[in-house]
This record gives structure tokens, sequence and C-alpha cells, in this order.
């Protein structure tokens, strides 16, 4: 969630996930884009603003019921300042499954935490920790602003999701809806590589993130993104983040290792339709000593890893605040594919990629809350079906 003070540029910099909207007709990028905003009537009012987020679910596994679990997954207390007319703090921190404590497997951590100034219109700096303009998601993972119980495969799995960097970052916008980011920022950590597969089949890129905490700056990273609004209802863009993973450290097998993430993405409000789509390659680089020298255990780095969706969602039914939603998405992912260093024969087979199918709604009480529900379908793994309930809300 972004700094929600000014008006204008608040508006400029939450557009990244979400379309622009034409002036007549009630779209369906309208029942999502209520984001908590201050009237300032007057300047020296309200330089102080809270907001926040929160996400609530149940998920039962078709094949296990005594599997099923119910969590409060997410709970995000955000806090803003403006000093004056071009100067802000913003700050959110988050609180995973309910409770922290060494035996819970709770998290509490500061999502973002950053000072943004505005050169001019349309030319804004930050520095500190915030998130990284890549994908739709990432910037914009409120859960009133998705479809889905939980956050969509790809933009967890491939795009580390909530994926945030400490550095600095520019943001600039033109007159004809083209907007570009770019910015110096930490990189990944792979001396943090797991010997544990589960976790690095899950996320390669969130397996070894260092989110702020003490991390190694001695190989930076850089990114840039561009996205393209001036076609009310369109939005196209795309991002690449380039970095130094191996961190220059003398006791690492692969010092220079590196890891490019590409992504491109796409979505059509038109009328009562919504459609998107993303796909998103990454690849290692210079690994192959590391998983020559046996420092991951069994558990190699992969040389690539990939994603892709396509989504549709269909406002069925509006009355006032309230508004119905069906949608589908279909995902692709592959988390490991192909290995370097490794002896011929001793290389982990490629696993073939996931393929899921979700299907499900959203119930808008208000265009802040909602109610939702979704059945997923694993092509190649039945066991992993499963029924999920959601609330989320936003403000």
């Amino acid at each position: 969630m972004k700094n929600p003070f000014t008006q204008n540029h608040w508006w400029q910099r939450t557009t990244f996930a979400l379309t622009l909207v034409t002036a007549c007709g009630a779209s369906l990028a309208q029942i999502q884009s209520s984001a908590p905003r201050v009237e300032m009537a007057n300047a020296e009012e309200n330089r102080v603003n809270l907001f926040g987020y929160g996400e609530l679910y149940y998920a039962r596994p078709r094949s296990s019921s005594v599997d099923a679990v119910a969590t409060a997954r997410r709970g995000v207390i955000g806090l803003a300042y403006r000093f004056n007319e071009r100067t802000r703090f913003a700050s959110e921190l988050e609180i995973e499954n309910a409770v922290v404590s060494a035996t819970d497997q709770g998290e509490v951590a500061f999502e973002q935490l950053y000072i943004e100034h505005d050169i001019h219109d349309r030319l804004t700096a930050k520095a500190g920790l915030f998130l990284l303009p890549i994908g739709y998601m990432n910037e914009t993972h409120e859960p009133t602003r998705y479809y889905g119980v939980t956050r969509n495969l790809v933009e967890t799995a491939i795009i580390p999701t909530t994926w945030r960097e400490m550095g600095i970052g520019l943001q600039g916008l033109s007159e004809h809806g083209l907007r570009w980011n770019a910015g110096v920022v930490t990189s990944f950590d792979l001396n943090k590589w797991p010997t544990d597969s589960a976790e690095t089949k899950a996320s390669p890129l969130g397996a070894i993130h260092q989110e702020g905490q003490q991390a190694k700056a001695a190989s930076l990273a850089y990114y840039t993104a561009l996205n393209y609004d001036g076609v009310p209802g369109v939005n196209v863009g795309g991002s690449l983040f380039s970095g130094g993973i191996g961190q220059r450290q003398p006791t690492m097998a692969s010092p220079n290792a590196s890891v490019n993430l590409t992504e491109l993405h796409a979505k059509w409000d038109l009328g009562s339709w919504a459609l998107a789509g993303l796909v998103a390659l990454g690849r290692f680089h210079d690994v192959a000593a590391f998983n020559a020298s046996g420092a991951n255990g069994s558990n190699p780095v992969p040389d690539v890893f990939r994603g892709a969706y396509l989504q549709a969602a269909y406002r069925l039914w509006r009355q006032g605040d309230y508004s119905l939603v069906p949608f589908t998405r279909y995902e692709r992912v592959n988390t490991a594919v192909g290995f370097s260093g490794l002896p011929m024969g001793l290389a982990p087979a490629t696993d073939p990629d996931t393929r899921v199918i979700t299907v499900g709604a959203s119930f808008y009480l208000h265009p802040q809350v909602v109610l939702k529900a979704d059945t997923q379908r694993y092509l190649n793994n039945a066991q992993l079906d499963r029924f999920n309930l959601g609330i989320g809300f936003h403000f």
C-alpha cells in the first residue's frame, strides 16, 4: 500500500496495479480502486494518516479434511506523515498469522519504511525500505484488490510478493500516460540458500531475500519498470531486476553469482469485464561453483524459474456498495528448470510445470470490504486441490 496522503501523487503511484477508469460508466476497476485518500481542504491539517489492511482465510484440502486450517494471515497497520507538500514519510508494520513468538509461525516486520520527495510535479524520489514496482501485486496487494482468497502463485513463487528492498528510487509520469521507475537497491543473499528443497521450490527468491535486516550490500541491484496507461481501461508494462547475490563473500563458492528477473503484464477493463495476464522469467547466473561445492546439500540452485497466468473476471451484479464478481485464473509455474555445476547424471530431473486453475467469486460489502470463496485444482497433482474462504479489507 502506498503513501495515502496526497491526492494526485498518491493516485499516480497506485495506478501501477490499477488501470485508469473512464469518467463515465462504472467499470470493474472502480470497485477495486477505493484507496485510502485524505481530502485536504487545509494544507496544515491531516499531516498524519493511519491506513492498513487485513486478510483472514480458511483452507480445506479436498483429499484431507483433517488438514483444514484457518488463520489470520495478515494484519497491517500503516502510518504516514506529511512534512510539507513535497516531502512525506510512510511506514507499514505487518503481523503474519496472528501470534509472534519463538515457538509460533507468526512474523512481525516492517513492510515499508521510507521517505518520499516530489522533485517536481512529475518526478518523485524515495529512499528507505520500499516495495519494488515489479508485477501487479507487489505494490498493490491488499485483499480487496486481487481475485482469489490467496495471492496468485506466479506473483508469490516467481515474484516474491511482498518484495521490499532498501535503496533509492525514482518515478516519473508523462502527460501521455507513460510511467517509469528506476532505482538502486539491496539484492538477495545466496549464502542463505537452504538445504531443504521445499522452501526453495516454494519461491527461489523468497528463500534468499534479506528484507532490510542487516542486509549484505557488497553487491547491489538495479530495477526499472515501464507502464503505459494512456488508453482508459488499459495497462501494458514490464519490469527488469538485476542484482548480485554472491555478495562477494570470500568464503563463498560463487562470490559473483547474480540473478535477473524480467516480467511483462497487461490489463484490460472493458465494461463489466476485467482481463489480465502476466509472464515472469528469472535466471540465476554463475552458480555452478556453488552447486559443485556441496554448500547447498542436495538442493542445488536452478538455472531458470518461470511462471505465467491469464485471468478473467466479470462484474455479475452491483447495487450501491454491494457487488458480486466471479473470476477464473489459469497459472503455470516452475521454480526449478535446469541445473549447472553438477556431474552428468547427478543433476535433479526438472519437475513438470505446476498448472493450477482457480475458480471463485468476490462479494463486496463495500469497495474496501470483501468476502471471497474459490476452489483450486492442480492439474498435475490432485492431492493439492483445495477449497478456500476468505475475508479481506483495507482502509
